[in-house]
């Protein structure tokens, strides 16, 4: 007589997991120790971080221990064809997300620099004036040409070491695959390397400030928060594939069962695409908009 532990179907039930609890509760202290950080709260001075540290350490502590658990169910064969149809559509549907919290970041850009004429029609004179022309006057912008090209071609090369590393576990040759999905993660510090060298000559060369322009903060501040966020997202992306690699070298991958690499492989291509869109909108067309 068969067992009632036996599975007899595809889908798989979820095990009773602290996770969610765990990370809502940290979720919680960072939240406060942000607000403590920023005013004091609770009897605790203006600028103690300690709280919003201790919530993004138990943060990061929980996705460690909720993702490996999935590792665990993933080699224990709980993912079945049909539970991987809806890891797909999951990432599917974040990728999704994400992209429309890109857009948020770029119509800011579009809205600045497509209708600062309208702005410029104020019956304020100092409105006026500051809204004359796009990016505000007295400030010096970024030639798109340097470091940002560099990191164009860092990213487009990496996309197609990943669909290498890709195609080779595909086929069973994981020695290929290994030497793409280092190529990718090697690249993808990179970026990162020369975004924070871009940063820090904006900083030192006070590039995005102008006390004289009362808008020209707005101009710093859409780029930093369009091009941070993405430089986030490369750093995320790294990690995954950092993952990956570890996983790979593990023996956990095969050439029908690689969820998790194919899950990567989409977020590194949607880094690819929307730097492609900041390159072409944010570094190269819209800042010459006057």
């Amino acid at each position: 007589m068969a067992s009632h532990d036996d599975v007899h179907h595809d889908y798989h039930l979820v095990n009773p997991s602290p996770w969610p609890l765990v990370g809502s509760f940290f979720a919680v202290i960072f939240t406060m120790g942000i607000v403590v950080g920023l005013k004091g709260m609770f009897g605790m001075p203006k600028g103690a971080w300690w709280m919003a540290g201790a919530g993004i350490v138990g943060i990061l502590y929980t996705m460690f221990a909720w993702w490996a658990d999935v590792v665990k169910e993933s080699t224990g064969g709980d993912h079945t064809p049909v539970v991987q149809i809806g890891l797909r559509y999951g990432m599917i549907l974040f990728i999704m997300s994400e992209v429309m919290f890109f857009v948020a970041w770029f119509w800011v850009f579009f809205e600045m620099s497509l209708f600062h004429h309208e702005r410029a029609l104020s019956a304020i004179p100092e409105v006026s004036a500051a809204w004359s022309q796009w990016p505000p006057k007295g400030v010096e912008i970024l030639d798109p040409w340097h470091f940002p090209l560099i990191n164009t071609l860092i990213l487009l090369t990496s996309g197609t070491a990943i669909t290498w590393a890709h195609h080779a576990l595909q086929i069973g040759d994981r020695k290929e695959a290994r030497a793409g999905l280092i190529l990718t993660i090697l690249l993808g510090i990179s970026f990162t390397c020369v975004q924070a060298y871009e940063y820090r000559e904006i900083l030192s060369e006070k590039l995005f400030f102008n006390p004289l322009a009362s808008n020209a903060g707005l101009y710093g501040s859409s780029f930093f928060m369009a091009t941070g966020f993405h430089g986030f997202h490369v750093l995320i992306g790294t990690i995954f594939l950092l993952v990956c690699l570890g996983r790979l070298l593990a023996g956990q991958f095969t050439t029908k069962k690689h969820f998790g690499f194919e899950a990567a492989a989409w977020y590194w291509h949607f880094v690819d695409v929307v730097w492609l869109f900041l390159f072409a909108f944010i570094y190269v067309t819209l800042p010459k908009l006057h």
